[in-house]
């Protein structure tokens, strides 16, 4: 990847990646080198992508609870829109933990981490990462800890 240093400016000093071409159609393939610079932008775009709906789903949703606050006398319509906030609440809590993890993936691939189990050091396969980018392990060793959790639970 290629760096450069940009010397004025609020990034002064702070190393800058040169901007990566990745064609719309690309998908990353098992036949090139596992997370090469490519890949690597791929997910990267991917993640920030989701997050970005995330936020703008999280600021609709904080949007509807701040204009909706009325005082509704019928008290099954009262217990409805108790239920309609609950849930909103819900997935507004779900969205803040996926945004989490989102970040923490983003963090990974800045230190070169991105695409590799935390427990083994192993590739996770592109197939996993397309379909779940925020993965820390293989599917094998997140097989492995789920049984050991399962064991764990029936205790």
């Amino acid at each position: 990847m290629t760096e450069s240093h940009s010397e004025t400016g609020p990034n002064k000093g702070k190393k800058m990646k040169a901007e990566i071409f990745l064609p719309e159609d690309y998908r990353p393939a098992e036949d090139e080198p596992f997370m090469n610079v490519r890949q690597v932008e791929y997910f990267r775009r991917k993640l920030i992508t989701w997050r970005d709906e995330l936020l703008d789903e999280s600021r609709g949703t904080v949007a509807v609870l701040q204009g909706d606050t009325r005082n509704i006398p019928d008290v099954a319509d009262r217990a409805s829109e108790e239920t309609d906030r609950a849930l909103e609440l819900r997935t507004r809590d779900r969205q803040r933990k996926l945004i989490s993890k989102i970040d923490s993936a983003l963090r990974r691939i800045e230190e070169g981490e991105y695409g590799y189990c935390e427990k083994t050091g192993d590739p996770i396969s592109l197939k996993r990462l397309d379909a779940r980018p925020i993965a820390t392990m293989s599917l094998e060793a997140q097989e492995r800890h789920e049984r050991r959790e399962k064991v764990h639970r029936d205790d």
